[in-house]
């Protein structure tokens, strides 16, 4: 029994603090640099969405207006909208706007292999309908591949949490910047697992079709681009805002939605999890042992109460194990300020825990497509888009006129 509570704690403290410690002491030892540069290639945009109408006039705007010289096309794909979506996109003549309507809702990386295959330029930027791109972070992203081994550049996410609960405001908080911080140790050292998926670019000659149905678009695209021999990596400067839910029942949603795609990644690629994959360790010890974690939470519960029975020092060890539960409980349940912000780390840390287990639990019972257990609703009315408008707004200002000019 002492073995499995040692064992067990182990690999607990080895996933939360001794794996981000191993991968910024390799960051700093075996630190690999990469060439950076004025560039400008050719970048084709890929957008999908479904029933974005609300927030799409003022992301098309913000893309056709980018501060970038040698964008050739914006490519939006209206994945299955019934919201007006595919109607307002049938109106536009840009003539750098490039729509496509799919009649059916397929899901995102169903829209963005169709969405890539219809790209021109040697450089593809995904973005998602809510991250507001910053001046200066397209181009600073694309210097990153004047590296010829660069093949995967991802940007730095800026989290806006005004008006969140304290335990959503954690784990966009606290949470991310750790999050933030280790995939940055992992582009040091060789390349993060996953990225941002709603700001990053890819080669066009090196961009592979998503399976059909995977959610985790961001980790499946960077991973195949490493398996090629490519590296990904992540600059901090190149800098785009965006907002998650702010309650943390939605939070716990999103949360549920991204750690089922993890199993399902493993089940859709599993060449992730062998020794074909350059980044195993990072994957496992970054990912793979978090979904672990919360059964070896429970297991070490046991251990300490059933030692703790003979044993002062385990049964302190419990005491503090439950006060910690509690407290994390009641930062979650509880609807007051002052206690939600003491137990804040602990609830996020909590909720963490039990979005893989009912990730997990959703991965093997969902019947039909994974990504159908994240609605439209949620998706698209997290955050306010970068400048709201209405649809004549955004016609009368940025589509081209009956002469094809262009009226940004």
């Amino acid at each position: 029994m002492k073995t499995v509570f040692w064992w067990t704690l182990g690999i607990i403290l080895y996933t939360y603090l001794g794996y981000p410690v191993a991968i910024w002491i390799l960051s700093r030892v075996h630190r690999r640099t990469w060439r950076i540069a004025s560039i400008s290639p050719g970048l084709s945009i890929v957008l999908a969405v479904h029933n974005g109408i609300a927030l799409l006039p003022g992301k098309l705007r913000h893309l056709l207006s980018l501060d970038y010289s040698h964008l050739r096309e914006v490519i939006v794909v209206s994945d299955g909208s019934g919201d007006g979506t595919a109607e307002f996109l049938a109106r536009q003549q840009h003539p750098l706007l490039r729509t496509i309507i799919l009649e059916k809702h397929q899901g995102k990386a169903a829209a963005l292999n169709v969405g890539m295959a219809k790209a021109t330029a040697d450089i593809i930027l995904f973005v998602d309908i809510r991250p507001e791109i910053q001046p200066g972070a397209v181009q600073r992203l694309i210097s990153n591949f004047a590296d010829p081994k660069v093949g995967c550049v991802a940007g730095e996410l800026l989290l806006r949490r005004e008006g969140h609960d304290t335990a959503s405001a954690a784990v966009g908080g606290m949470y991310w910047s750790y999050e933030q911080w280790i995939r940055t140790c992992e582009s040091a050292f060789d390349s993060p697992v996953g990225v941002y998926g709603g700001f990053y670019a890819v080669r066009r000659e090196l961009a592979v079709p998503q399976p059909v149905g995977i959610i985790l678009d961001d980790m499946f695209q960077p991973l195949s681009i490493i398996r090629q021999g490519y590296r990904s990596v992540l600059d901090p400067e190149a800098v785009v805002y965006d907002t998650w839910p702010g309650q943390i029942e939605r939070e716990f949603q999103r949360k549920v939605r991204t750690l089922a795609g993890n199993f399902q990644l493993f089940q859709l690629a599993p060449w992730t999890l062998s020794l074909r994959n350059r980044v195993l360790f990072q994957l496992v010890s970054h990912k793979l042992l978090r979904l672990i974690v919360p059964y070896l939470g429970i297991l070490l519960l046991v251990c300490t109460v059933a030692l703790g029975v003979r044993s002062h020092f385990y049964a302190g060890v419990a005491v503090l194990e439950l006060l910690s539960l509690a407290l994390a409980l009641i930062g979650l349940f509880v609807r007051v300020s002052v206690l939600q912000r003491i137990a804040g780390p602990a609830s996020a840390l909590l909720l963490l825990n039990a979005a893989a287990v009912v990730g997990f639990y959703r991965f093997l019972t969902t019947r039909g497509p994974l990504w159908k257990i994240w609605t439209s609703r949620e998706a698209t009315s997290t955050s306010a888009p970068p400048a709201r408008e209405s649809m004549a707004q955004f016609e009368a200002g940025v589509v081209a006129g009956p002469g094809g000019g262009r009226n940004v």
